[in-house]
């Protein structure tokens, strides 16, 4: 299985692993089904608290939320998926490459394959942005800039 994390079109971490040996016997959905949910709870701290989509390439996946649960697979499956804000989304694996690529991998033993992955964090950037148009901390930050003896606990960097 592949997945892929990504915030506003911007790559934050990849995800691969093979299915084990009881999975690959098991139907499409539920392999499908499998790979979502251990792919939520591996990037759980991204996407908790946080709308967020699943885009797969299992057709009946789409209609995951008002479909009727049939099986005690679903059940545990659905119930990892409990308190997440996401919606599901369908796309063809030759519309969805990355993920789909990532699923196709060789296999390779745990010590030989590695994975990097780097978060790309946007509360400073949000934070600076705000900073800079609050004039309070405008005046106060200038005041230190002009006169730092005057200020000897603060320093700017």
């Amino acid at each position: 299985m592949g997945a892929v994390l990504s915030q506003k079109g911007h790559l934050i971490a990849y995800f691969s692993k093979p299915f084990t040996k009881k999975l690959l016997t098991a139907s499409t959905y539920v392999r499908e089904l499998f790979a979502i949910t251990s792919t939520v709870k591996k990037w759980r701290q991204y996407l908790l608290g946080h709308p967020f989509t699943i885009i797969t390439n299992h057709r009946s996946l789409k209609d995951l939320l008002t479909q009727v649960i049939q099986t005690p697979e679903q059940y545990m499956y659905l119930a990892c998926l409990m308190g997440f804000d996401y919606q599901i989304q369908y796309r063809s694996g030759a519309h969805n490459q990355a993920a789909d690529a990532l699923s196709r991998s060789p296999e390779y033993s745990a010590s030989t394959f590695l994975i990097l992955s780097v978060p790309y964090l946007t509360f400073l950037e949000e934070l600076r942005h705000q900073l800079a148009t609050h004039q309070q901390y405008c005046r106060q930050r200038q005041d230190i800039l002009d006169s730092p003896a005057t200020y000897p606990d603060f320093t700017i960097n």
